[in-house]
Parts: structure tokens; C-alpha cells; sequence
């Protein structure tokens, strides 16, 4: 018989949460636009709450962070990203099947929870993770921008019908906006990482040339390159969208693919 108390934590807060996003992507579509702006509210904040929980509640020993953690923040912040939008667009209609996202990264985080963080070297060393993943956040609202000005770009030249309602200029513009925001937070973790890394992570586990470092580093030139291509070569459209794809799949790759990797495959806390 499993007792109430067997059952993680982590698992009464992120059941109800995958069940809410999985109820609104199915109602969203159904709904006016305006009861759907309000309706989205409801798993964002079950799973803003779920992440402060997992990420500042000390449980077993420490706090715990890892790769599954890590994408559901960045998930989070995207669709957080997305809702707020709304309010200064309200012509921009909410993608309901992004929910399912939401419903996949809660999980995802319910059965890998991570490992507890080594944070008694430094207090700060949350506060650089967290500087990390709102980049993480800040490239995944682009890429979803990307797509839809993908999308929109597509269908100008066919003569379809585009469901999505701003203009490509304005989504060009919002795109290029995240792309810029998340490039300064990954300079400045990157910076930290390299000017403080002894005081964050301990003289044996500082800056290291490891697969982390390497495919971060990677994908911080990959945005400068875009940045100062489209700036001063005008570099847009498909090209541009591209290097963005690109520069994001090395990011992911950096921390997540990384943790991944040690968590799952090697079974390994660090």
C-alpha cells in the first residue's frame, strides 16, 4: 500500500501542475482571447510556486538543481515571457500547444529533481545559476518569435492566410529584443564564472575548460556574431533565424545537455 507520505513532495506539486497545463492547452482554443490571456495565469503561477519550492526549499541535505530543473525554468520564463506580452500586444494570440511544454518540463523535473548544490562556498552560487537560466529563458522566447516570424514570412510569399496577427517587422524587432537581453545575462554569467569562479564554486571546481564551459562559450560568440551581423550587415530573415537556432542548441547543450549527461547517462551528481 503507498501512503500519502511516500509520495515526494515535488510530485503533490508538479501532478497538479502538468494536469492544469494540459487543461488549459485543451480549453485555451475554445475560449475568447481575453478569457484565454486570463486562463494561462493558473499553471504559470502552480508552476512559478512549484519552482520556488524546488529551488529555494532546502530538501535532503541542500538545495537541488539540475538539468530537468533548469528547463523547466526556462520553459516557465518563456510562457511567462509570452502572457505578459499580451498586455502590450493584445492582438498576440496565446499559443496553447506551448502548454504542452509546460506539461512535459514539470514532469521532466518531478523525475529528475537534480542533485544538491555544494553552495557553502559561496551564497552567491544560486544567484549565478539563476542569471544563467533567465538567459536560457530570454533565447527560448526568441526562438518561439523566430518561429512564428518564420511562419509569417512563409506565408507572405505563398499568399496564405497567417494566423498570426502582429506585423513581421514587429515580431523581427521582439525577437532581436530577447536575443539582446539574454546575450548580456550570458555575458554576465560567463563573467562571473571566469572572474569569481574560485568563490563560487571552490578552487577545485572553478573555471574549467570542461563540455559546459566550451559549448557555452561557443554559443555566446555564435550570438555576438548575430548581433553585430545584423547591426551592421543587416543580417535578417532566414539567415538570422538560423544563427539563432544554432547559438541556442549550443547554449542548451552547454548546462543542460551537460547535467544531463552526468545525471542520467553516467548516473553521476557532478
Amino acid at each position: 500500500m503507498i501512503l500519502a507520505s511516500d509520495i515526494p513532495l515535488n510530485l503533490w506539486l508538479g501532478v497538479p501542475t502538468a494536469a492544469v497545463y494540459a487543461l488549459t492547452a485543451l480549453i485555451g482554443p475554445r475560449v475568447a482571447p481575453s478569457m484565454g490571456h486570463r486562463l494561462i495565469i493558473a499553471p504559470l503561477a502552480l508552476h512559478g510556486f512549484g519552482l520556488v519550492f524546488a529551488l529555494f526549499a532546502p530538501q535532503d541535505g541542500g538545495l537541488r538543481f539540475g538539468f530537468a530543473p533548469a528547463l523547466s525554468v526556462t520553459i516557465w520564463l518563456m510562457l511567462t515571457f509570452y502572457a505578459l506580452e499580451q498586455h502590450w500586444f493584445p492582438q498576440l494570440r496565446m499559443r496553447w500547444a506551448l502548454s504542452f511544454l509546460g506539461v512535459f518540463v514539470v514532469m521532466l523535473a518531478c523525475v529528475f529533481p537534480g542533485t544538491v548544490l555544494q553552495t557553502q562556498t559561496s551564497p552567491l552560487l544560486p544567484l549565478h545559476l539563476a542569471l544563467g537560466v533567465a538567459s536560457y529563458g530570454l533565447f527560448a522566447a526568441a526562438v518561439v518569435h523566430a518561429a512564428m516570424m518564420t511562419r509569417v514570412e512563409k506565408n507572405m510569399r505563398m499568399g496564405a492566410e497567417t494566423h498570426v496577427s502582429l506585423p513581421l517587422l514587429t515580431l523581427e524587432r521582439l525577437t532581436f529584443r530577447f536575443v539582446t537581453a539574454g546575450f548580456v545575462l550570458l555575458t554576465a554569467t560567463l563573467a562571473a564564472g571566469w572572474l569569481f569562479g574560485d568563490s563560487l564554486y571552490g578552487k577545485q571546481a572553478a573555471w574549467r575548460w570542461d563540455h559546459k564551459t566550451v559549448f557555452s562559450l561557443m554559443s555566446w560568440l555564435t550570438f555576438a556574431v548575430l548581433l553585430i551581423a545584423r547591426n551592421r550587415f543587416g543580417w535578417r530573415g532566414r539567415k538570422a533565424v538560423r544563427v539563432l537556432y544554432v547559438g541556442t542548441s549550443l547554449l542548451m547543450l552547454g548546462y543542460a545537455g551537460s547535467r544531463f549527461v552526468l545525471e542520467v547517462i553516467l548516473d553521476r551528481a557532478s
